[in-house]
């Protein structure tokens, strides 16, 4: 947010309000992961989510995955300004091809966050569906996988 500015020699983002939001939508997620660890059912899923665990009937599994998704769309919104700043960036004459290296490391990290959050977005959104709705995306027993 700050070092991507000066590296293109270019004032802002092309977006700074994109990057306002992005922020503003961060930090209540952040808050609601770290309060999903102190409700009256914790997490025993560990890190990955995996479904036999995250099936589970708690709160903090839907409070965790509210939070993911917020996560989730704040990456992606920081990740469409970069890319976006670096392509439309017209100070100095600077072109794509006079970008440092890590420049173009933020831009190919930028562009993988928005093709693989979705995906993973999606498998979360299963994985809440079957916790609050019985849809059988993960249980043997509905012929889930």
């Amino acid at each position: 947010n700050w070092l991507v500015p000066l590296m293109t020699s270019s004032q802002d983002l092309i977006y700074p309000r994109l990057n306002n939001l992005s922020m503003w939508i961060l930090f209540p997620s952040l808050m609601m992961l770290m309060m999903s660890m102190f409700v009256k059912n914790k997490i025993f899923t560990g890190w990955t989510l995996y479904p036999p665990l995250s099936i589970q009937n708690s709160v903090s599994i839907n409070m965790t995955i509210l939070s993911l998704h917020l996560n989730g769309m704040s990456s992606i919104l920081s990740s469409m300004n970069f890319v976006i700043s670096m392509i439309n960036m017209n100070s100095n004459k600077m072109f794509l091809n006079n970008l440092s290296l890590y420049c173009w490391s933020i831009m190919i990290t930028s562009m993988l966050i928005i093709i693989s959050i979705p995906v993973l977005a999606s498998g979360i959104t299963m994985i809440i569906m079957d916790h609050n709705f019985n849809s059988m995306f993960f249980n043997p027993m509905g012929n889930g996988n």
